[in-house]
């Protein structure tokens, strides 16, 4: 009796210091994957977030974006670089990154790939949508990092979700001064973010940027201004027309043409006849 109950309590006894062993070696792996789950929360935002759009890099897109938003030396878009992802696997990372502090999202805006500085302000823009209370925190922070919104996707994605909302009730002075800048995508961003105003009737400060911006040089301008103008015009007609009807002859060619596009061919070929003075 004394032999078997040695044995079945040595049995027992193995049982037990496997039992425990297991338990050890679980605790173990659920401590290091604890520790990994912790690493990876930790772990730069900036980092995961760029290889994420990383994963897009398609260099035949990339170098026909170049020529498109004109990259060249002395163009518009002079040195920037572009991997190559198109707008919807760019957007497809918005929600995913949407709390991202703004730490992490100027690390974006400061980066010199095109695509990481458009994943930026998207996420922006669904920041300033999601929650009244931090619109004011967005705003601040696109006024601070216009630098960086320097190319015309980058404004017109962006600025009439953001400054357009936000002016719609209050605080025109920040298009006024965006409008008066020496640069010319902030003065692009100042009428852009009017179409908010025009889509719910109020034409006031578009229009009196368009006058404000009929002696610019610079074609984007005049694509944005006669952009603008149409749209206008798709609300009230009249208001269009009389803005053509005293402008006409001073606006340029290409801010012209935008804004009839949308007349009956009298009316095009009207406009257009008018000799610029």
């Amino acid at each position: 009796m004394r032999i078997e109950y040695k044995i079945l309590t040595g049995r027992l006894l193995i049982k037990i210091i496997k039992k425990r062993r297991l338990k050890i070696r679980i605790f173990h792996t659920f401590a290091k994957r604890k520790k990994f789950s912790e690493n990876l929360k930790f772990m730069g935002i900036y980092e995961n977030w760029s290889a994420e759009i990383k994963k897009f890099e398609n260099p035949v897109k990339a170098k026909i974006l170049q020529g498109f938003f004109k990259t060249g030396k002395g163009e518009y878009g002079e040195g920037d670089i572009f991997i190559g992802a198109t707008i919807p696997q760019i957007r497809s990372l918005t929600k995913k990154f949407r709390d991202a502090p703004y730490s992490e999202i100027l690390k974006m805006l400061e980066s010199p790939f095109h695509d990481f500085r458009l994943s930026g302000m998207l996420v922006l823009v669904e920041k300033f949508e999601r929650d009244e209370n931090e619109r004011k925190n967005v705003v601040d922070f696109y006024l601070e990092n216009t630098k960086h919104i320097n190319n015309w996707d980058l404004v017109d994605l962006t600025c009439y979700k953001i400054l357009g909302v936000y002016t719609l009730n209050g605080h025109r002075e920040i298009l006024e001064k965006l409008s008066d800048s020496t640069n010319f995508w902030e003065q692009r961003i100042a009428i852009v973010s009017t179409m908010k105003h025009v889509k719910n009737g109020d034409f006031a400060l578009t229009l009196k940027f368009a006058e404000k911006y009929l002696n610019h040089t610079e074609p984007l301008i005049h694509k944005a201004t006669g952009w603008l103008l149409r749209e206008v015009g798709k609300k009230n007609i009249i208001t269009l027309l009389n803005f053509l009807n005293t402008h006409a002859s001073k606006m340029p060619r290409t801010a012209l043409r935008y804004a009839i596009e949308r007349l009956n061919p009298e009316q095009k070929r009207h406009y257009m006849s008018i000799k610029r003075g």
